[in-house]
């Protein structure tokens, strides 16, 4: 199988309480192709200025992400986001969005990409989403995820994506503007009867219920003491999510749960640093460690 990720590649400024970090490197492509490397070789279609370090294209090379769909404009900046969060992190505010390079992007996915088994649209406007899926011959899954603007701005246009789509990922906010629906079980029923299979309910801290047809699934965050940064965690979920089941090559109930279970690993290890800084040094045997700690965590 081969699993391809459209969405943005873009520098993240960031601010907590006790700390800030300008222009570090984010985006959902950048999130969810990490993750996604641990299990297989993904490809990405994004856009990124000319002032985007070499040594992060490198890092990716290294992480053996195909690069075939990320252009690099010249003369342009890269798309940069700046949030604040405060002590609470599930809640923070946006600051400012450049959008930069990112304002023209129009994703033209590569001859090599067209034949995918598992295809990402990432949270992009939904135009763009539909566009991408002109452009691919049927892949045996395809995954979507969105943001509030798209529900408030273009809400026709996301629902005719969504009509087409497997997977669709979101949190309760979004599904319950989708929807109408304030009880969560009633709002996920919707949702599925709006086109995807499955639908993955992401909670932040409190982890994420899955939802399908003769399908339900919970799964915990990994605890811990500390959330440094939780900016691409629902990004690196979708990758451990994507990436393993593209790894296995079967799309069933079982795998679904074990996917949930390595998304939920690796949105683990992203909240541990700035950015994609826990990836620099994360190992396989890392991954693997984890996913047995949450074996015996939720056992009983």
């Amino acid at each position: 199988m081969s699993l391809v990720i459209v969405g943005s590649v873009a520098f993240d400024t960031i601010e907590t309480p006790s700390c800030r970090k300008e222009r570090i490197v984010g985006g959902s492509c950048t999130f969810c192709a990490l993750a996604a490397s641990y299990f297989v070789r993904p490809g990405i279609v994004a856009v990124v200025g000319e002032d985007f370090p070499k040594a992060t294209i490198d890092f990716f090379k290294k992480r053996k992400i195909d690069l075939r769909g990320l252009k690099v404009m010249p003369g342009e900046k890269t798309f940069h986001w700046q949030g604040r969060y405060g002590e609470d992190p599930n809640q923070r505010t946006t600051i400012c969005t450049d959008l930069n390079c990112f304002e023209n992007f129009r994703p033209e996915i590569p001859a090599a990409y067209r034949e995918a088994d598992i295809l990402l649209l990432a949270n992009i406007d939904p135009d763009l989403q539909e566009r991408v899926q002109e452009q691919v011959r049927k892949p045996k899954l395809t995954a979507m995820d969105t943001i509030l603007l798209w529900i408030n701005t273009k809400r026709e246009a996301l629902l005719k994506v969504l009509k087409k789509v497997d997977v669709f990922f979101a949190n309760d906010e979004e599904i319950r503007m989708i929807t109408g629906e304030r009880n969560l079980i009633k709002a996920a029923q919707h949702v599925l009867r709006l086109g995807p299979k499955v639908l993955v309910l992401k909670k932040g801290e409190h982890g994420v219920l899955v939802f399908g047809k003769d399908l339900q699934f919970g799964v915990v965050a990994f605890p811990t003491e500390t959330v440094v940064d939780p900016t691409g965690a629902g990004d690196t979920f979708a990758g451990g999510f994507l990436g393993y089941l593209d790894k296995v090559g079967r799309i069933t109930p079982t795998e679904i749960r074990r996917a949930a279970v390595y998304g939920s690993v690796m949105a683990s290890f992203t909240i541990e640093d700035f950015g994609i800084g826990r990836y620099l040094t994360l190992t396989g045997r890392d991954v693997r460690s984890r996913f047995a700690a949450f074996k015996r965590l939720a056992a009983f």
